[in-house]
């Protein structure tokens, strides 16, 4: 695949996640004397799509930079059982300390980009693309948006800042779709205005509101099939709400342009991956 920008703030995130595992230091690893050397490998124990190299990487710079990571395979591509992912070594206290945190990242970022990965081979030959949403872990948002497109999806927006979403509740609260549409366009007129409709009706006011983005809330097939007829390419077409991995593809054949799955970052699945000490070193030890 390609190479995705990653996140900016992957070291900060890492930071936070070492200071949580941590606290005031690792007791159990000050156990194995200070100057041991040791090697180590991460492993896979099942087929998945890997992500997370870069938060691993920074795990071990922070703890110790003398650790160093080889990586065999790259964010985006298909791991399977048993199979190396990299090799470590440097202090053997170093990797004790870091194990669980990288693999946190990496297991969890993995499992997201293998669950997007599902769901876009699910719809491949349509033209519909497969989004995220913002339901993701707190403090994970970049990293979980990142692991969508490693595994093949699209970003919806990042956060409440980047674009509009104006939904039933935001409606209700401006008076009309209309008025909801002009102030957004009046407020950011550079940002895309998206509005969520849960009736054919509501189609009609959205477009003539001027709206970038519909998003069809718990659409069954036949009303998909008429909004896209309606809207005839006036306005991009999003479906959402409760699909699962079964439902998917019928539902993207209906000629949507966006399908938006909550799941692959709410709900992520971790992979199954191990870190195995290969070889101790003593040497540096002194006698007493």
């Amino acid at each position: 695949m390609d190479q995705l920008a990653l996140p900016t703030d992957i070291s900060e995130t890492v930071r936070r996640a070492l200071q949580e595992d941590m606290g005031t230091g690792d007791i159990t690893s000050q156990l194995i004397p200070v100057n041991t050397q040791a090697q180590a490998q991460v492993i896979s124990r099942e087929s998945a799509i890997l992500c997370g190299t870069a938060w691993v990487d920074e795990v071990f710079n922070q703890l110790d930079s003398q650790v160093q990571v080889t990586w065999s395979v790259k964010d985006g591509e298909a791991i399977q059982p048993l199979q190396r992912l990299c090799q470590l070594s440097g202090p053997a206290r170093a990797l004790l300390t870091g194990e669980r945190t990288a693999l946190n990242f990496l297991q969890l970022l993995s499992g997201t980009a293998t669950a997007a990965q599902r769901y876009v081979a699910a719809i491949k030959g349509t033209h519909t693309r497969l989004l995220d949403t913002r339901k993701t872990l707190p403090g994970l948002r970049s990293a979980q948006k990142y692991a969508v497109r490693c595994g093949g999806g699209k970003n919806h927006r990042l956060g409440l800042y980047d674009a509009f979403l104006i939904k039933e509740n935001h409606i209700l609260a401006a008076g009309s779709i209309a008025q909801a549409v002009m102030t957004a366009r009046h407020h950011a007129p550079q940002l895309p205005i998206e509005v969520e409709v849960e009736t054919l009706e509501q189609i009609t006011e959205a477009l003539q509101a001027g709206a970038d983005i519909l998003l069809l809330d718990n659409f069954n097939l036949n009303q998909l099939r008429e909004a896209v007829i309606q809207v005839q390419g006036q306005a991009k077409l999003e479906a959402s709400g409760g699909i699962t991995l079964d439902a998917i593809r019928p539902i993207a054949e209906t000629g949507v342009d966006y399908i938006s799955i909550g799941a692959i970052t709410k709900s992520v699945q971790a992979v199954d991956l191990s870190m195995r000490i290969l070889s101790l070193d003593n040497s540096h030890e002194k006698l007493s």
